[in-house]
């Protein structure tokens, strides 16, 4: 019986990136993710992590090469529709990006008002949703009195509350302690079990080890994708793995 093929929900194809006229921050960038995977994003501080989360949630366009999200060249996307193809895809930002006179409930609540949500509905998802991340006690609490790792949950309940198909977090535990980042990751799983495809940009080793997904790894703008287990320090072959 012939399989379906899953589609893929982001496709790279020889992309490059520059600004203005400097040189190419990324550089013959090819991959594609399938719908429900899971992957990490790694490399040094100026390696282009950010850069390339640019391109996936449509900031930027690419200096050469081809996109595709959910099957569709970003190029041939219309204005009218961006936003609809932007719906689908939630972002963790290092910078949080939170309204500081909005309440941690307002803050979370935006995108679902903005998809016209039922306001009840809206009301008990977002109650829910920051109990499960920590933030039961701070609903309506404005970002200028949360901690970096209470503002960070914030940040992240707003980018997973309309169950996104892609969910893009930029060093999303940067801030917190270890227990709360173990927290926020068993969130990123669920989310990533219920069909979400998730990309998490991190320098942090040790959640890499403790969950085993694969990683992309850039290197002055050039991406190298490893198989879980491996790493961009030891000599990676593309052989199978040895049976264990």
């Amino acid at each position: 019986e012939k399989s379906v093929a899953v589609p893929h929900v982001i496709e790279f194809d020889a992309v490059g990136l520059r600004y203005g006229q400097g040189a190419e921050v990324l550089k013959d960038i090819s991959f594609a993710l399938p719908a429900g995977s899971f992957y990490f994003l790694t490399g040094e501080s100026g390696a282009g992590k950010t850069s390339l989360l640019s391109l996936l949630y449509l900031a930027q366009s690419p200096t050469r090469g081809h996109v595709k999200l959910f099957g569709k060249a970003v190029r041939s996307i219309s204005r009218d529709d961006l936003p609809e193809i932007r719906r689908k895809i939630g972002v963790v930002f290092q910078d949080f990006r939170l309204l500081d006179h909005l309440s941690a409930v307002d803050n979370v609540a935006l995108p679902l008002r903005v998809a016209g949500y039922d306001e009840d509905e809206i009301q008990k998802r977002v109650a829910e949703l920051l109990m499960c991340v920590g933030l039961g006690a701070h609903l309506n609490a404005k970002p200028p009195t949360l901690s970096g790792g209470q503002k960070q949950s914030v940040a992240i309940a707003r980018a997973v509350i309309n169950r996104p198909h892609i969910l893009l977090a930029d060093e999303p535990t940067g801030n917190m302690d270890d227990k709360s980042a173990a927290r926020l990751m068993r969130l990123f799983v669920e989310l990533n079990r219920r069909g979400t495809t998730v990309v998490i940009a991190t320098h942090n080793e040790g959640l890499i080890r403790a969950f085993p997904y694969p990683r992309m790894h850039l290197i002055n703008g050039r991406l190298t994708v490893y198989p879980v287990g491996y790493s961009p320090d030891q000599p990676y072959l593309r052989t199978e793995a040895p049976r264990v």
